[in-house]
């Protein structure tokens, strides 16, 4: 499929699930590139295109997408945290194609698993889904995709994810309060992890010396 879709064409009261199908539906045999993704997309194009990053690394243990949607999403998500309105990609990333099945599995992913997603969201408390609250969300965003990448952690940040894309589409601040909370929650566990193993493994390296010594 050639790159000449045209820009901003998505309906505002479409739901994000319906345009995540309808990528699905539109795709032809080989996908669609990120290129012809961005440009379905209107304003909202950011907090989509980091949703529709995400949601292939909601999979419990997955390893290798999430290394991969990774920059991309850390580069739209920097972009959100200096201000820029819309999102740019290096030409080669816009020409990576998302293929015909990833694209049905994620539409049936999103149908059958986030339903309650948007549901459940609405515009409520927007002031955390504008202006520096926006910029403030995208940082929290790249503190869960620099967790995302790491092998077998993918599911929780992916969520975190998942909620504050969620959120800001909606402009739903509740979502977005929900989205940081995890991802400071899970990044403090890590650290605490990582923090520990390095203290114990000191302690044994300390311990065996003095037994052998």
């Amino acid at each position: 499929m050639s790159d000449t879709i045209n820009r901003h064409t998505d309906d505002h009261r479409q739901g994000f699930i319906g345009l995540v199908a309808g990528l699905a539906e539109v795709s032809g045999p080989d996908g669609l590139t990120l290129r012809e993704i961005r440009d379905r997309l209107d304003e909202r194009a950011f907090g989509l295109m980091i949703l529709i990053l995400a949601i292939p690394c909601l999979v419990p243990a997955l390893y290798g997408v999430p290394q991969i949607v990774g920059i991309p999403i850390l580069l739209l998500a920097g972009q959100m945290l200096v201000g820029r309105e819309e999102p740019w990609l290096p030409e080669a990333l816009l020409k990576r194609t998302v293929s015909k099945a990833m694209l049905d599995r994620m539409a049936d992913f999103a149908v059958k698993r986030m339903g309650w997603f948007e549901r459940l969201s609405r515009p409520r408390l927007t002031i955390f889904t504008r202006g520096i609250a926006e910029q403030a969300a995208a940082a929290f965003m790249i503190l869960a995709t620099v967790t995302i990448v790491l092998p077998m952690t993918n599911t929780v940040p992916s969520v975190a994810l998942s909620l504050l894309s969620v959120g800001l589409i909606q402009r739903d601040g509740l979502f977005v309060a929900a989205g940081a909370a995890v991802a400071t929650g899970w990044a403090t566990a890590l650290t605490i992890v990582a923090v520990g193993f390095f203290v114990g493994a000191g302690w044994a390296v300390g311990l065996m010396a003095h037994f052998t010594g």
